[in-house]
């Protein structure tokens, strides 16, 4: 069974770095051929995938968000990494993160709020 959890600040401050660990078990996020993604939801903008990290470590980004968007990831922690720079209360929404990416996800994490305020 594989189990992901997202963990992080709750809450973090306009123009300053939303940050977020994955941590994954029951699977190798390193095991060929699985996408690792970040998708999140909010009343205004809906569902919308962020990013994703494959099992090589190559990434892939939302194009609206590439230029402020990192994943990253830590094989020997079995986890991976969204650092979202200069954020706006925009990006105020429930985060998930997932195993997959297009319009397959097997795996879900049960989702953490990021709400960004002064």
């Amino acid at each position: 069974q594989v189990q992901l959890q997202e963990s992080g600040p709750g809450l973090v401050k306009p123009s300053q770095t939303l940050s977020l660990t994955c941590s994954v078990s029951g699977d190798s996020i390193a095991t060929p051929y699985y996408y690792w993604s970040w998708i999140r939801q909010s009343p205004g903008r809906g569902i919308e995938w962020v990013g994703a990290i494959t099992h090589s470590g190559s990434t892939h980004y939302s194009s609206s968000l590439k230029s402020r968007t990192s994943i990253s990831r830590d094989t020997s922690k079995n986890q991976f990494t969204l650092q979202l720079n200069s954020a706006t209360p925009e990006d105020t929404a429930v985060y998930y993160c997932a195993r997959g990416a297009g319009y397959s996800y097997e795996y879900w994490g049960q989702g953490t709020q990021v709400t960004v305020s002064p």
